[in-house]
């Protein structure tokens, strides 16, 4: 699979004994996409080109600003104003030709995160934001793909690796998203320029070792650091209890069959709406921000919240995309025997 100059170029790296030419031509094969091309994602996206990651995919919709420069060291003063996806991977495409690059200039959401997750091997989240971090989880969940995630914060830093052979996610650590008054925010705060470094270099570190399948991972336990005091520490996560104990994977036979389209359940709603019970199985704050109605169960809620489902009604499940609540489809046939549906493609804005 290797080239004669890939060989030379991944010679330190092929000569480690755990590594070796099986783990650098698993790293070839390797796709992972990186969400965000900030201050996280600068190291992450270097270290694992220069590396000999295969296939790379960088998301970001954000424009690189004068005040970037401190800590997202890919980029220099002449490309300010410039699309930072676009130019990270013109800049990184110079640092390893035998890596395939795709940027994708558009910020991830409820409508392209699925697309965009299940076509690689490995997400790592450099995001900024709840809303964006909680998406990106539920999305890895339902699809089971790991997730290596990194945040900064002032001097402190926190890296972990979710959702990897069974492992915790991000909500079993974060259940719910804090109140939006109480978001931390580097624009306001600040942070070191070196943070970014140290954090997305262990980040891209977790995700090398995740490809080769070498070494112990931050699976279950979240590292944290302070570049201030140099005070490093390792929590253990504890796994919660929720409706299956293992990564949910939809049952796609269940699914299909029982997928409606948005016409068939306004035709049903039409005809007898007493009957029928929507569930919105998204997160709280996208039903606040639009909804088709019915009540709202965060899918992770779903069996602790069972008492609120009525018994005597058809259920349909919702969400955006249509992913989540064929999960819930799932979860629940056990022990809810409803007759129960899947809006198919979830709902639109």
């Amino acid at each position: 699979m290797l080239e004669r100059d890939e060989l030379k170029l991944y010679n330190r790296q092929i000569i480690l004994p755990e590594l070796g030419l099986i783990g650098q031509e698993k790293l070839k094969a390797a796709s992972v996409l990186m969400i965000g091309a900030g201050g996280l994602g600068c190291p992450v996206l270097q270290y694992l080109v220069t590396a000999g990651v295969g296939h790379i995919g960088i998301v970001d919709d954000d424009v690189i600003d004068m005040s970037n420069l401190h800590r997202q060291i890919l980029y220099t003063i002449t490309d300010v104003g410039k699309p930072k996806a676009e130019t990270a991977k013109q800049k990184l495409e110079w640092l390893n030709p035998f890596v395939e690059l795709i940027a994708y200039q558009e910020r991830l959401n409820a409508d392209n995160a699925e697309k965009l997750i299940k076509e690689y091997h490995i997400i790592i989240d450099g995001s900024d934001n709840f809303t964006t971090r909680y998406l990106v989880n539920d999305i890895c969940v339902a699809l089971n793909k790991p997730l290596v995630f990194g945040s900064i914060f002032k001097f402190e830093g926190q890296v972990s690796v979710f959702n990897y052979q069974g492992g915790p996610n991000y909500r079993d650590l974060f259940p719910e998203p804090p109140p939006n008054d109480e978001v931390p925010n580097c624009d306001d705060a600040g942070v070191i320029g070196v943070l970014p470094g140290i954090i997305g270099t262990y980040m891209a570190n977790e995700a090398i070792k995740i490809i080769c399948g070498i070494g112990e991972t931050l699976s279950g336990k979240l590292f944290g650091m302070n570049a201030l005091d140099n005070s490093m520490s390792v929590y253990q996560i504890t796994k919660q209890k929720q409706v299956v104990s293992t990564p949910p994977l939809v049952d796609k036979t269940v699914a299909k069959d029982h997928d409606i389209s948005i016409e068939t359940l306004n035709n049903w709603l039409a005809e007898s709406p007493d009957d029928i019970c929507l569930i919105d199985v998204r997160e709280t704050y996208e039903f606040d921000d639009y909804n088709i109605g019915g009540i709202n169960i965060p899918l992770y809620e779903l069996q602790e919240s069972a008492d609120m489902i009525p018994l005597d009604k058809k259920l349909i499940f919702i969400c955006q995309t249509g992913q989540r609540s064929k999960i819930a489809l799932q979860w629940t046939d056990p022990y809810l025997k409803n007759e129960k549906y899947s809006l198919k493609n979830g709902i639109k804005f």
